[in-house]
């Protein structure tokens, strides 16, 4: 049952995807850069604390796939899940306010990198352990056929994508869950984004089998492996997975081949990849790929990339503003948000 789709420049040359979106996406993925390479400045000037994991050279997976979804499906995401959010549309200055601990951030200030949240946009979070938002998001996908089946939900079924590293996929909430969304056919789809490396240890010295998405053939749902640097491609794919489930057909799991630009975290030095394997990913980024094709076939012109970047960095400064601005959260709050009340609900 495994299909095996490595896209690494055809949709890019046979795209029927309309302008504007095209135009869309490319600035979300830009979006997602110049969100990531900010924080790297403001957590090296002391304005934000703990670990900070960015998302630099994935954001082809995070814009391809949520980017295809409506706005009442939801997203589960990891500790990398700034990126996730914008994508999912939590505002850039709710995002930056939580990174810097603002009783303003979409968090309250209460989460931090890690644990970004937002109901209203339906996403769910960032965990700070690996695994730890699978089972959330199988909550989610079965919550979605409840409304359905026994709330009668006349609305089309509600989709929950669930994102993870490749480190995760030998742990056991993966193969668990895996298992109980195929025996309820949930309306789920499982995004690996291999980035090669779970945290120092490369991916194919941690795991007997390295075909993260030919795991799926034991559970009998597709397994789909992408090019995790075309967003076309992870587009497409993430657009088939999301019609099946929402179609009440069940979960996916979606292989993405992709890379981190930078260490782990900002506090990694990153001095276990090679030179010369870094230089190979950089070549293929994302971003770039998008934006020739954009200018090579007429779609957009140097003006217009030029004007898409500096509406993106003044997005960036004033979600800056807006964080530096914000007040801290009281100390009388400190227990605030601890249960679930009218009073003291997160956004």
């Amino acid at each position: 049952m495994s299909n095996k789709i490595v896209l690494p420049s055809t949709l890019f040359e046979t795209s029927n995807i309309d302008d504007e979106v095209l135009v869309s996406l490319y600035k979300d993925m830009l979006l997602g850069r110049n969100f990531e390479d900010m924080c790297a400045q403001m957590y090296y000037r002391g304005k934000m604390f703990g670990f900070v994991h960015l998302y630099n050279g994935q954001e082809a997976v995070s814009t391809g796939v949520i980017k295809a979804l409506s706005d009442n499906d939801y997203v589960c995401s990891t500790y990398r899940d700034h990126v996730h959010a914008l994508s999912k549309g939590v505002p850039a200055n709710l995002v930056m306010a939580e990174l810097f601990g603002k009783e303003t951030g979409c968090s309250r200030g209460r989460g931090g990198s890690m644990h970004i949240f937002s109901s209203k946009h339906n996403f769910l979070g960032g965990f700070a352990f690996i695994g730890e938002g699978i089972p959330v998001a199988i909550g989610s996908a079965f919550q979605s056929v409840y409304r359905k089946q026994v709330l009668q939900d006349h609305n089309p079924l509600r989709v929950t994508v669930c994102f993870f590293g490749d480190g995760t996929s030998n742990n056991g909430q993966f193969f668990e869950c895996l298992n109980m969304a195929v025996l309820w056919k949930l309306p789920i789809i499982f995004v690996v984004e291999n980035n090669q490396w779970a945290i120092g240890m490369a991916h194919n010295r941690s795991t007997s089998y390295p075909e993260i998405h030919k795991k799926a053939n034991a559970f009998g749902l597709p397994g789909i492996e992408v090019d995790g640097m075309d967003v076309l491609a992870v587009r497409e794919v993430a657009q088939k997975s999301i019609d099946r489930a929402r179609s009440g057909e069940g979960p996916t799991l979606i292989e993405a081949l992709t890379y981190r630009f930078r260490g782990h975290s900002l506090a990694d030095p990153d001095e276990l990849r090679s030179q010369k394997e870094k230089e190979a990913w950089l070549a293929r980024d994302p971003i770039k790929r998008l934006k020739n094709y954009l200018i090579n076939n007429n779609i957009v012109s140097n003006d217009m990339i030029d004007s898409i970047h500096i509406k993106t960095k003044q997005a960036i400064d004033d979600a800056i503003d807006f964080a530096l601005s914000s007040p801290e959260p009281e100390v009388k709050d400190l227990k605030r948000y601890l249960f679930a009340d009218d009073d003291n609900k997160l956004n």
